[in-house]
C-alpha cells in the first residue's frame, strides 16, 4: 500500500508528533488514595517496627538473660531521655553536634563540587586524584582523629578536619559518577551554542548530574555525621562543648547503659530527621522533575 500523500497525511503526522511530545512530558502522579491513607502507608510501617523492637526489648529484659547494667528496661532509657529533655541538656547536646555538622558539611560542598568537576572533566586530574578520592572514601574517618588532634590540638579545627576528610571524597565521587552518566550530546550542544566552561558546568553538567550528585550529598552527610560522632567520642575538651558523641562517652565512662542507649537514640533521631526533612524532599523533587514518579 503506497504511503499517504497530501492532506490525508497531515493528521497522521500530527498524531505522531503529539505522541512523541507525550513521551517527553513527565508523567503526572496518579493520586489513587486519599491523604489519610497515604499518611498511614508512610507512617504506620515504621511505627509498627518501632513498637515491635520495644516489645522484643522488653521481653528480653523481663527474661533477664543479661544483667540490668548490660540491658536496661525500655522505661529506664525513656526516663533518661525525659530527664535530659526536661532539663534542656538534650537540646544543648543536639545543637552542639548538629550546627557543627551542618557547617562542616556546607564547607565540604564548597570544596567537593569544584573538585568533582575537575576530576570528571580533566583527564590528568582524574588520573592523579581519582584513585586517592576512592581510597579516602573507603578509609574509616575515625583513623583521622588522632592525626587531627596532633595537628590542631583538641579544638574545633580538629573536628572540622575529620568531618571534611570524611565527606569531601563521597560528595566529589558522587558528582563524578553523575557526570559520567550524562549523554555526551548535551555538553556538545552547549559548546555549539557558545557555552564556556563555567556556563557549561552551571547550566548543563550540574543539572544533568543532579541525581548522582544528590546521592553523593546523602552519602557525604552520612559520612560526615559518623566522622563527627567518632571525633566527639575520642576527643573531649571544654573548648569543644558537649555534643552527642561526648554524651555517649559519658555513659561509657559511668558504666551507665541507659545513658549509652539514650545517646544512640538521639544520634539516630538526628539522622532520620535530616533524611526526612532535607534529603527526601530534594530527592522527590528531582525524581518528579525527571518523570520518575514510580520511585516516589
Amino acid at each position: 500500500m503506497p504511503p499517504l500523500e497530501g492532506p490525508a497525511a497531515e493528521p497522521d503526522a500530527a498524531a505522531v508528533e503529539a505522541g512523541l511530545d507525550a513521551l517527553d512530558t513527565p508523567a503526572r502522579p496518579v493520586e489513587k488514595a486519599g491523604g489519610w491513607r497515604r499518611f498511614a502507608r508512610s507512617v504506620l510501617p515504621p511505627v509498627a517496627f518501632l513498637v515491635l523492637v520495644i516489645v522484643v526489648w522488653q521481653a528480653l529484659w523481663a527474661a533477664a538473660f543479661w544483667p540490668e547494667y548490660q540491658l536496661p528496661a525500655p522505661l529506664a532509657v525513656w526516663d533518661e531521655l525525659w530527664s535530659q529533655f526536661t532539663s534542656a541538656r538534650a537540646f544543648g547536646f543536639v545543637w552542639t553536634s548538629v550546627h557543627r555538622a551542618v557547617l562542616g558539611f556546607l564547607i565540604a560542598i564548597v570544596i567537593a563540587t569544584p573538585l568533582g568537576l575537575l576530576v570528571a572533566k580533566v583527564r590528568l586530574v582524574r588520573a592523579g586524584i581519582g584513585p586517592f578520592l576512592s581510597g579516602l572514601q573507603s578509609l574509616p574517618s575515625v583513623a583521622w582523629v588522632p592525626a587531627a588532634v596532633l595537628w590542631f590540638g583538641v579544638e574545633p579545627a580538629a573536628m572540622y578536619v575529620v568531618l571534611l576528610l570524611g565527606s569531601v571524597p563521597s560528595i566529589a565521587n558522587g558528582l563524578v559518577a553523575g557526570i559520567d552518566q550524562i549523554p555526551p550530546i548535551l555538553p556538545r550542544v552547549g559548546k555549539v551554542l557558545g557555552a564556556g566552561r563555567l556556563a557549561s558546568a552551571r547550566h548543563i553538567l550540574l543539572p544533568a548530574a543532579l541525581p548522582g550528585y544528590l546521592a553523593g550529598l546523602k552519602q557525604g552527610w552520612a559520612f560526615s555525621w559518623r566522622s563527627l560522632m567518632a571525633a566527639e567520642i575520642i576527643a573531649t575538651s571544654p573548648l569543644l562543648g558537649k555534643g552527642l558523641g561526648a554524651y555517649l562517652d559519658d555513659g561509657r565512662f559511668l558504666n551507665d547503659m541507659s545513658t549509652v542507649i539514650a545517646a544512640i537514640v538521639l544520634i539516630l533521631l538526628v539522622g532520620v530527621g535530616i533524611e526526612l526533612l532535607v534529603f527526601r524532599p530534594l530527592e522527590r523533587s528531582v525524581l518528579r522533575a525527571r518523570g520518575l514518579n514510580g520511585s516516589l
